[in-house]
This record gives structure tokens, sequence and C-alpha cells, in this order.
């Protein structure tokens, strides 16, 4: 029997109330991503009551994460302990009548509807669009709604995904962008806003589980210049959405041209990089991008880039990748989020 009593002052709240409440001690949300978002997200919904979180990461703590992902310290990385494994411990201590399920495993097309179903309201805390495409399949397929959410540098947004209701998020996004994009490694994040965006996923997710009405926008923020804007997305239904029109989900199918294929080279200690899609990188633009991150070279041909001592990437203008000093997929793909974004 749960004791309503710590919740007291959220069920004073009239448009929670007991009965809302008691709806989140009966909901399951899947928080995708332990970084600074999920860690933000997590804290707010087992504080609240959400009676079951599934949480996804695939990473480590590291000591560059301190700065931000709020449930980590020292020892977590000194140890190197996997984020959901860390995050799981944290907050079963904060509250033990949550159950934290912690889900160890890179989200990929091959257990995307195994790991995302089964639950009420999916959060983003992912850094990447390819996954967020995933994410975006799997809850129209299924009828999932989603929270989307993004933060780098000093800028965020988040958005509320409802599958027959709202427009989806490939409506918005109908491609994945193409090239080297931004990304917390590249250009830094600031830790408040991180905090901020996470709290306003958690709170929508509230919202979802109570059956109260959720933003209409992509709501977006500035929080070093203070600026706001709110972009009306109700009325923005692609016609011809490949995803909630046609119920074609490219980022589940294996056999689609949206999939970027990590292969190991026998021997060679190198994780290749091939997207099916096919792009030209501007390289100066992208060695400009990367150069505060590391030691870049570049010629007509490809970029070499080194951001740590026994690792080197080598990107080529149609972006296929060569990860040299490991071949283990899972960190490769951590590298590649990490540095080339998209």
């Amino acid at each position: 029997m749960v004791d309503l009593e710590r919740y007291s002052r959220q069920i004073l709240f009239h448009k929670i109330g007991e009965e809302g409440q008691r709806k989140l001690l009966r909901s399951r949300v899947a928080v995708v991503g332990a970084g600074a978002l999920g860690t933000v997200i997590s804290n707010h919904l087992v504080r609240s009551g959400v009676g079951y979180i599934r949480l996804i990461d695939r990473d480590v703590v590291e000591l560059s994460n301190l700065q931000r992902q709020t449930l980590f310290d020292e020892e977590d990385a000194r140890l190197e302990l996997p984020k959901a494994a860390a995050a799981q411990k944290r907050l079963n201590k904060i509250n033990s009548s949550v159950v934290v399920d912690a889900v160890i495993a890179d989200l990929n097309l091959d257990n995307a509807e195994e790991i995302l179903t089964g639950v009420d309201v999916i959060v983003d805390g992912t850094d990447n669009f390819m996954t967020r495409f995933l994410i975006n399949d799997v809850s129209v397929k299924f009828g999932i709604p989603w929270i989307h959410g993004a933060a780098v540098s000093s800028r965020g947004m988040f958005a509320v995904f409802k599958p027959g209701i709202t427009p989806c998020y490939r409506c918005l996004f109908p491609q994945v962008p193409q090239g080297t994009g931004e990304t917390c490694d590249t250009v830094g994040v600031l830790s408040p806003l991180t905090d901020i965006i996470g709290s306003f996923q958690a709170l929508e997710t509230l919202k979802l589980i109570v059956a109260a009405e959720t933003t209409q926008n992509l709501e977006q923020i500035d929080v070093w210049d203070l600026s706001f804007l709110q972009m009306d997305i109700s009325q923005g239904k692609n016609p011809n959405c490949p995803a909630c029109v046609h119920h074609q989900f490219e980022f589940l199918d294996r056999s689609s041209q949206q999939q970027m294929v990590f292969t190991t080279l026998c021997g060679r200690n190198t994780v290749q990089v091939n997207p099916r899609m096919k792009q030209q990188l501007d390289l100066k633009r992208t060695a400009a991008s990367l150069s505060k991150s590391g030691k870049v070279a570049v010629n007509e041909f490809l970029l070499r880039f080194s951001p740590e001592s026994d690792i080197s990437i080598v990107i080529f203008k149609d972006a296929r990748v060569l990860i040299h000093g490991i071949n283990d997929l899972t960190k490769a793909k951590s590298l590649y989020a990490k540095y080339i974004g998209n």
C-alpha cells in the first residue's frame, strides 16, 4: 500500500489531486537516455510517483558528464558505471516504491519495439536524430505518445507528439538532417538549460498521464539570451507523411535507405559507419566544427579527427566514417553521436 502522504503537496495541486496521483502510481514510462535530459526527467518522475520507469542507455558515466547529469557523482565516473545502472541506484534511494527498470542497451531497430512498448508514454532524453526518428516510428506504430526534447549550447526545445491527434515528428522533420550537427561535445551545453528542458518534459509527461491538456507548440528557449519562441504545430500534419499517414516505418526497416550501417572491420580495430542515404559533406566546415574538440587535419578527400590519443575518426566527403582504435560497435555509436551527431 503506497503512503500518499509523500505526495501530499502534489495532491493539493487541484489539476492532479488524489485521482491524478493514483493514475501516476499506475503509469508506466520509458525514458530513452540517462544523460543530461534523462537524469532530470527520471528524477522528477520518480519523485512525482510514476509507478514504473524503464530507463534506457548504452553509455557509462564519465567525468565530463558531472557538469550537467544530475544523478551521478565522482565515484560513478571513477568506476565507469553504466549510466542506467548508476541512475537506477540513485533513484531507488529517492523513492523505493517506484520500479526503475535499468536497460543497459543500445536502442536500435532490432530491439526498439520490444523496449519501447508496454508503456503509457515515451520520453526522449537522447542526443541524436536517428534515435528520435526510431522513437517516432514506434510511437506511431503502437499508438504511444512521446515527448521530444533537445538541448545544446544555450538553446533547447521540446514538443509533445500524440499519435492520431497531433502531427508526428516526421511531419515536422521529413528527413534526417545531412552533414555534421552541433553536439554537446563540439559546442558545449549549459547545465541550467538541460534542467529546464528536462523539467518541462517531465511536466508534459505528468499532464499526459492525468489526461490534462499538453502544449500544442514546439517550444524553444535560449537561456543565455533569455529568448523564447513558440511555434504552433497543431496544424502541421503532412498529408504525405511516410510514418503517420502511409505507415511506412523506415527506421524500423533494415532495408530502408534511412539506415546507417555500423560494421567492424576484421583485424583492423576499426568500425566503419556507412550511411545509405548518399550525401556530400563540406569538409572544411566540418573541420571548423570539430576543431574545438581535438586535432583535425583535412584535405580535399577526407578529414582526420583525433578526439582522444588512441582514437582517430576519418570522415570522407560522402559521409562514410572510419573510427580507428576500437572494435566495439556500442562505443563506436557513442563516439559517432558525440562528435558527428547526424
